[in-house]
């Protein structure tokens, strides 16, 4: 498999895993070292820092998974993502950069679906023991206007 063949099943994964709610799978597609931000686009193209999510390292992934499971009440859904082919920008000192658009639509209790967010993934892939992993992902949401709680990941 070429690293531009594992990246895009990691990808295809990375919704999947999230999609059924298998989100401690999930943390595993992410390397030792790594972040995963939630940030709008406003505050990209402005240079803000502010983001909708922050987690810097593997623990704090965790935390936030059984934070979700044991703690957090929220509105139950089921995800559902659309996640558009790779924009591969290059590979440079063993990090491979891509972006990919995605849509994310959520199904309620009721059965009633709707669109909750759009945007793309900026991220940094690091290759560790042969398999792609997420260094860093960045969710940049087109509208930082979230329609209900932002409990599972984008």
């Amino acid at each position: 498999m070429t690293p531009r063949e594992a990246i895009q099943d990691l990808m295809a994964e990375y919704g999947l895993l999230i999609d059924e709610d298998r989100l401690e799978d999930w943390i595993a597609l992410f390397a030792e070292r790594c972040s995963y931000r939630v940030v709008s686009r406003e505050n990209v193209e402005q240079g803000l820092p502010q983001v909708l999510m922050l987690c810097t390292n593997k623990d704090m992934l965790l935390d936030r998974i059984s934070s979700y499971r044991q703690v957090n009440e929220y509105n139950f859904h089921s995800d559902r993502h659309v996640i558009g082919a790779p924009r591969f920008h290059g590979e440079q000192a063993g990090l491979w950069r891509i972006e990919a658009s995605y849509s994310l639509f959520q199904t309620d209790v009721e059965g009633v679906s709707r669109l909750f967010s759009v945007g793309r993934y900026d991220t940094t892939i690091v290759f560790e023991h042969g398999h792609a992993r997420l260094r860093d992902m960045t969710v940049i949401v087109d509208t930082a206007a979230i329609p209900t709680l932002l409990a599972t990941p984008i």
